[in-house]
């Protein structure tokens, strides 16, 4: 039997161009899609896939917690995650939420397929990069969250993302910081997804609290 794959991912065209190259994929059938971390949950229960396409910024639920979630309920269910993102903490908050699989979105079509089939078997699986920036981590003498210096419940945030919450907790929003950092609104709005999630913050409010009370948030700080 084939195996079953549901493609997660906020893009209509990505999910069309995969659909696409697994198309004639003999031993792969894609038997959904899903726009949204809840979607993803719904269909996964609904259509009982083998393996989950997952990408990490969706809108609403991230790919993250929508894995955390999943691997609680459906823990027969082997996560792949296909992202944008090669940082060493996205991969490894992918991994503490129970992925089986990082590729970057550049993957070609013989690496998803041996990725998807690892998965489905159990196996762990990494694109070459991602493994290579595993190895380098793991053999640094110290973790990259130490060498920043930032207190360490802050710790699974990347350079960027700590840089962000200290603007949030200044009172910044989405638009002032794109504007300030050079970046656009939706990326902004990703990487406070990604900070939210880190933090397991309810709110944009509750990250504010605890970043103020390991004080973040003052004008010129740094």
């Amino acid at each position: 039997m084939p195996i079953k794959v549901l493609i997660a991912d906020d893009h209509v065209f990505y999910r069309e161009g995969v659909r696409a190259l697994l198309g004639n994929v003999p031993e792969i059938e894609v038997i959904g899609e899903a726009g949204s971390g809840e979607e993803t949950l719904a269909k996964a229960q609904d259509l009982q896939p083998d393996v989950i396409l997952m990408d990490l910024n969706m809108p609403g639920m991230n790919g993250i917690e929508t894995t955390r979630r999943i691997h609680a309920t459906q823990p027969k269910v082997g996560v792949l995650v296909i992202t944008m993102f090669d940082d060493d903490n996205s991969v490894f908050a992918a991994m503490r939420a129970g992925a089986r699989g990082y590729l970057l979105k550049d993957a070609d079509k013989e690496e998803v397929v041996r990725a998807i089939v690892a998965v489905e078997r159990g196996e762990a699986i990494f694109s070459p990069a991602i493994a290579q920036r595993m190895m380098k981590y793991f053999s640094a003498p110290s973790s990259a969250s130490n060498q920043k210096g930032q207190p360490s419940e802050f710790a699974e945030l990347t350079e960027r993302e700590f840089e962000i919450l200290d603007l949030i907790a200044q009172g910044d929003n989405n638009a002032v910081i794109a504007n300030k950092l050079s970046l656009s609104i939706k990326t902004v709005q990703n990487y406070v997804s990604s900070i939210l999630n880190k933090l397991q913050a309810a709110d944009r409010a509750q990250a504010i609290v605890r970043a103020r009370e390991a004080g973040l948030g003052k004008v010129g700080r740094g």
